[in-house]
């Protein structure tokens, strides 16, 4: 069907705008968004290791993306927290550490810390806390996340490359979030993982509610991607054509992978 010139340059012209909205704070993270930006909302942050939008008004991120690969996810490093609040964010724009202090929750970092281990800089920098949300401790990320995070860890070292994408999901149909802290940080209802393997073109996703779980029951846990996409309104894979981006997102994976 032939387009029309004006509605042809007025896509061009939005593509262009939506384009440099993330291309300057994003353009060294291209190595992590190399399938596509889930959204160029709120502030656009690139790191070492990863690469996210904070939301201000939430103090936590929409979305964090990272490539990992199995010498990424082979590193040893000892543990040693680095909790402090985001350098590049103002005051008022970010959450605090007295934000956590005495919530109940613990500080959830999404681009996980053990995936950083490669570099001193990387894992000092998974501490900030535009990464984290707040997280019930006890058999959430003490337990059932932290074994997924394990899971994924796992996968790259026999799969090779894998791209991973985490970030907490709110109950739009709340009139207000519960906060915690003077900066209001809100707490999520849920938590999603995807993880896309470039070479076998597959997904698995996660959804998971913000609450104690049986870490036995990670499997209950799988969705399709395309449904964290109705959850968040973000668009994962989007560098894909609109045929494989629905082949790929539309499947909800039959178990954990092996």
């Amino acid at each position: 069907m032939r387009v029309p010139a004006r509605t042809a340059t007025s896509f061009l012209l939005l593509m262009l705008l939506t384009a440099l909205a993330y291309a300057e704070p994003l353009d060294k993270c291209q190595e992590y968004l190399k399938y596509g930006v889930p959204s160029a909302e709120g502030d656009l942050l690139c790191r070492k290791g990863y690469a996210l939008a904070h939301n201000p008004d939430r103090k936590t991120p929409d979305w964090v993306a990272e490539h990992l690969t199995p010498e990424n996810a082979s590193a040893r490093m000892d543990r040693k927290n680095y909790f402090q609040p985001d350098p590049d964010l103002p005051p008022g724009r970010r959450a605090e550490l007295a934000d956590y202090k005495n919530s109940g929750y613990d500080r959830g970092n999404m681009a996980p810390p053990g995936d950083m281990r490669w570099d001193l800089e990387a894992y000092k920098q998974s501490f900030y806390l535009s990464n984290v949300a707040p997280q019930v401790g006890r058999h959430m990320n003490r337990g059932i996340w932290a074994q997924l995070e394990e899971k994924v860890r796992e996968w790259a070292k026999k799969r090779g490359e894998l791209y991973v994408y985490t970030g907490p999901i709110y109950d739009e149909q709340v009139d207000a979030f519960e906060t915690i802290g003077e900066n209001d940080v809100a707490i999520p209802s849920h938590f999603y993982k995807i993880i896309f393997d470039p070479a076998a073109k597959e997904a698995i996703a996660f959804m998971m509610p913000n609450d104690e779980l049986r870490t036995e029951g990670l499997p209950h846990y799988i969705v399709s991607v395309d449904l964290v996409e109705a959850e968040t309104g973000l668009d994962f894979l989007s560098k894909f054509d609109a045929a494989e981006q629905s082949r790929i997102e539309s499947k909800k994976a039959a178990g954990l992978w092996k």
